[in-house]
C-alpha cells in the first residue's frame, strides 16, 4: 500500500501487465511495474548528504542490484530470474525525499534513482537473481 513500510523478500512473482505481486503498482500496469537501483547509487546518495549510509527502503525501489549499470539496459530487455522485464525509463525522485531523506535528500538522488521496467514475461526473481540482458 502507499506510504505502508517496505518488506524485504526473498522471492517475488513478476506478472505480465501487473508487476511484482503484492506490490503497490501491481494493479496499476503500465511502465512503471518494477524499479531497480543500484547499490553504488545509494553510497553515492549517502555520500552526496554526508551520511554512511542510505536504505534502499527509504527510496521505495523493488529491486537492488550490484556490479551492473543499469542505465546501460536503457530500452533493452534483460532476464532477472526467470523473470523477462524491459528497461522503460529512469526512475526520477520524487518530492518525498526530502521527507525521508532530509533536506538535499531530492538534490541527492537525481541522476541516481534507477530505472524503472515492465514485465513482459512471468517468472520468479529471487534474492541474489542475475541480471543479463537479451537484447
Amino acid at each position: 500500500m502507499r506510504r505502508e513500510p517496505m518488506r524485504v523478500v526473498e522471492t517475488v512473482e513478476a506478472r505480465v501487465g501487473h508487476g511484482l505481486a503484492d506490490d503497490h503498482y501491481s494493479r496499476a500496469g503500465g511502465n512503471r511495474q518494477v524499479t531497480l537501483i543500484e547499490t553504488e547509487s545509494l553510497a553515492a546518495i549517502a555520500s552526496h548528504l554526508g551520511q554512511s549510509a542510505v536504505s534502499p527502503l527509504n527510496l521505495r525501489r523493488n529491486v537492488v542490484t550490484s556490479g551492473i549499470n543499469l542505465y546501460a539496459l536503457k530500452a533493452r530487455r534483460f532476464r532477472i530470474g526467470d523473470a523477462i522485464l524491459e528497461a522503460t525509463g529512469e526512475c526520477h525522485p520524487c518530492s518525498r525525499m526530502e521527507e525521508v531523506l532530509g533536506t538535499g535528500g531530492y538534490n541527492a538522488v537525481r541522476g541516481f534513482g534507477g530505472i524503472t521496467a515492465r514485465v513482459v514475461e512471468d517468472g520468479t526473481i529471487a534474492l541474489l537473481s542475475q541480471i543479463v540482458p537479451i537484447d
